[in-house]
């Protein structure tokens, strides 16, 4: 399987765009978000300890972000950078950011059905 982040259907939430795609059981999702994005963590209330539950992998092309854990841990992330994000992480960019993200589909589908819910682009 292969594929170009130009060939995916954009799905855009104001100045957030994501492309994704499924394969192995996994979600491949090119990301671009503006800086201070998400302003808070309203969209995952309804999660476990309010926060993301699915572990993703990924590389940050440009800009950076902060992941912080239920626990208290804080990471950066930046610019040329691989990461994996454990559930339970809070992510939110510190200025615009590029990526691109592998997620186990049925975990991600489950996060987002709550996200989508919260900022209002599904009835409840």
């Amino acid at each position: 399987m292969h594929v170009s982040r130009d060939d995916l259907e954009p799905m855009v939430i104001g100045e957030y765009e994501g492309r994704s795609t499924d394969s192995g059981g996994f979600r491949i999702a090119f990301e671009s978000m503006p800086a201070q994005f998400p302003p808070d963590e309203s969209p995952f209330k309804g999660l476990p300890d309010g926060r993301c539950q699915c572990d993703h992998w990924g590389y940050l092309f440009k800009g950076a972000f902060t992941v912080t854990y239920k626990d208290g841990t804080e990471e950066v992330v930046r610019a040329g950078e691989a990461y994996h994000l454990r559930p339970g992480h809070f992510v939110q960019t510190l200025e615009p950011v590029e990526l691109i993200e592998l997620s186990p589909v049925d975990e991600h589908d489950r996060t987002m059905a709550t996200v989508a819910r919260n900022m209002g682009l599904v009835a409840s």
